[in-house]
């Protein structure tokens, strides 16, 4: 058993003891702050100087990643500069087919054409009654030979109901002879009034049956759709694959495997310049 000063002595014998372990903890953690300091900033130089291996080794890593990233940047660098070298080459190609094939089916359709009017020039030539009298009339008049120092003497025609018949009498005889071809050729068409029957008329055999009906085509007993695959044969040339994308009265679109579009006549197929079938590949 201990008295009150026993006790007070010995809580401040305690205290003063608290008091020495605190100062000297204070004091280590404080030496210890500053040698971590120290170390920190020798760090801090060894890594601003280039010498410290935590800072070499990722360098290191990084400028490795650089050299490949950019070995691997030139080849495909290269890869797309020879990319687009071809397809400025296959451009360049599909346009001249292109251009080749227009000027083909252009060719074709002035020549439909002007077949086309040369058949109508005969219905017209065997349709209309023109006398050889007024036709060698007209043949001698031309080859007559015009006086320089003769004036041209005509007669002026008179009529009752016009009172200046100016532009009758300024006609040529040429122009004549088409107005009265022209009535001619109307009063041929009148059928029941005809003055001479019409001879018949040599029409244009199809060597083969093609025609165009409700957006489809029907040829030599097959049909085609809009979408389908057909293989395009023309003589002497190599048969191309296409699709078909529209169907007109007269005419069928359709498109090559290089994009290029064109077009053919439904009177190529009928006359045999142009065959066509499904392509089932």
């Amino acid at each position: 058993e201990m008295d009150d000063e026993d006790c007070e002595r010995r809580r401040m014998e305690c205290l003063d003891e608290m008091s020495n372990l605190e100062k000297q903890f204070t004091d280590l953690k404080d030496q210890l702050y500053k040698e971590r300091l120290s170390q920190v900033d020798a760090k801090l130089q060894e890594v601003i100087a280039g010498k410290a291996p935590e800072y070499l080794e990722p360098l290191a890593a990084l400028q490795e990643n650089m050299q490949i990233r950019t070995k691997v940047a030139g080849i495909y660098r290269e890869l797309c500069l020879e990319s687009v070298k071809n397809k400025y080459e296959c451009e360049i190609q599909a346009s001249r087919q292109h251009c080749e094939s227009e000027k083909l089916l252009l060719y074709d359709t002035v020549q439909s054409e002007l077949e086309e009017k040369i058949r109508r020039l005969e219905e017209d030539r065997h349709s209309i009654d023109i006398t050889s009298e007024l036709w060698n009339d007209e043949l001698q008049s031309r080859k007559k030979r015009k006086d320089p120092f003769s004036p041209d003497k005509k007669k002026p025609v008179l009529s009752l109901t016009f009172p200046r018949p100016y532009i009758v009498y300024m006609l040529q005889d040429l122009d004549i002879l088409e107005d009265w071809t022209t009535i001619r050729k109307a009063m041929a068409t009148l059928g029941p009034h005809r003055v001479k029957p019409e001879p018949p008329v040599k029409l244009e055999k199809h060597l083969h049956s093609a025609r165009s009906e409700e957006g489809r085509l029907y040829y030599d007993g097959e049909w085609y759709g809009r979408g389908q695959t057909i293989c395009i044969d023309k003589k002497d040339e190599c048969p191309t694959s296409a699709i078909i994308t529209t169907i007109n009265h007269d005419e069928v679109w359709f498109k090559r495997p290089d994009g290029s579009k064109s077009k053919l006549y439904i009177s190529q197929l009928q006359k045999g310049k142009y065959s066509i079938k499904h392509n089932h590949n």
